[in-house]
């Protein structure tokens, strides 16, 4: 999703914690090494034992390696300029009473961007693990980049649109956009439903 511009909260800064501060930086990017970039969430046992070893508040700890968890999430996001065409695209897929389609892609100069349209009979109950409170990633390869900016809903219908970066080519034959579910966003709790579209 779009990110409102960071704005320094204050202007006040102790250069005698700036090594300390630098210390903090080098450790996490120890911490993304070792890991391999997947370090999970500690255990809320550790946590408890750490805030209290160091005078911290549990909160504050657990805000502070959910933050840590979805670095992803601040990557710089591509923003689409000088549009140069449609693409049609066409397709559908229903699946559990849900009816998804791709028009079209919309191409710029520095990326594409796609819309999934997501639409149901209201008049029809639902499963449990349909729609409801679910977030849609899109996956298409390692040398692409695709992030969900913005989408909604109203009665019987749901759209999100991704961009990607760098744009797919003016011919995207044989291209696989491959949207997985989650229970919530920022990659968190995949369910394992796929809505997937081959080109």
């Amino acid at each position: 999703m779009k990110r409102m511009p960071f704005v320094r909260p204050t202007e006040h800064y102790d250069l005698q914690i700036k090594d300390i501060d630098e210390q903090i930086c080098a450790l996490i990017k120890q911490r993304k090494e070792i890991s391999n970039n997947n370090p999970g969430f500690p255990p809320f046992e550790s946590i408890s034992k750490w805030a209290e070893n160091y005078e911290l508040y549990e909160d504050f700890l657990k805000a502070v390696f959910g933050t840590l968890l979805s670095e992803e999430h601040f990557k710089p996001m591509v923003e689409p300029i000088d549009f140069r065409k449609h693409i049609a695209v066409l397709k559908s897929i229903e699946k559990d009473g849900l009816f998804y389609t791709l028009t079209s892609i919309r191409q710029y100069s520095n990326a594409s961007v796609v819309t999934l349209n997501i639409d149901w009979d209201m008049t029809t109950e639902l499963p449990a693990n349909s729609h409801s409170h679910s977030f849609f990633e899109l996956f298409i390869g390692e040398e692409y980049d695709s992030r969900m900016t913005n989408g909604g809903s109203s009665t019987g219908q749901a759209s999100y649109n991704y961009v990607i970066s760098p744009p797919l080519s003016d011919d995207p034959s044989g291209v696989t956009l491959e949207f997985r579910k989650y229970g919530k966003p920022f990659k968190n709790n995949e369910t394992g439903d796929q809505i997937v579209f081959r080109l």
